[in-house]
């Protein structure tokens, strides 16, 4: 299925400490690299990616109408995790509680919340590999501890 919608625009990055999040866990350096990632999705890496994740995307329309009214592209986050070699995300989601929370008018089930938020998770993976794959070309500058056992 594919979704045939401009791409929006890119998420604007926030400095932010990713191990606030309850989805990331990132061990190490500090440096997320997040004015570099941002450049990279301005030079095309954010368009790239929108365009691969809306080939493939289950939303429809209308769903993807939901996403945009409660702004929730420009709530993604994007990092460099230099332990793992990758660059980690958070995606936004939908409350479990937005049924009490008239969260949105149009959201009227589940399936259509549920929906919404795998989909913004999917988004947020190719948003990563599309970077990894495609821009970034620097490697983390990883000096192991002096106290590692010598295993020759």
């Amino acid at each position: 299925m594919t979704l045939d919608v401009p791409t929006p625009d890119r998420p604007e990055l926030e400095e932010m400490d990713p191990n606030e999040y309850d989805d990331a866990d990132v061990v190490g350096d500090t440096d997320y690299k997040r004015d570099e990632i941002e450049e990279l999705l301005r030079q095309g890496a954010w368009e790239d990616a929108f365009t691969e994740w809306a080939d493939g995307t289950d939303l429809d329309e209308r769903e993807f109408e939901i996403l945009t009214d409660l702004d929730m592209i420009q709530q993604f986050d994007f990092f460099w995790d230099g332990f793992a070699e990758r660059v980690g995300y958070h995606a936004p989601g939908i409350p479990e509680d937005w049924k009490e929370r008239n969260y949105h008018p149009d959201l009227d089930s589940w399936g259509t919340t549920s929906g919404i938020n795998a989909a913004l998770t999917q988004l947020g993976q190719t948003v990563c590999d599309v970077l990894k794959d495609e821009y970034i070309d620097w490697e983390s500058e990883y000096e192991a501890p002096d106290d590692l056992p010598d295993f020759d």
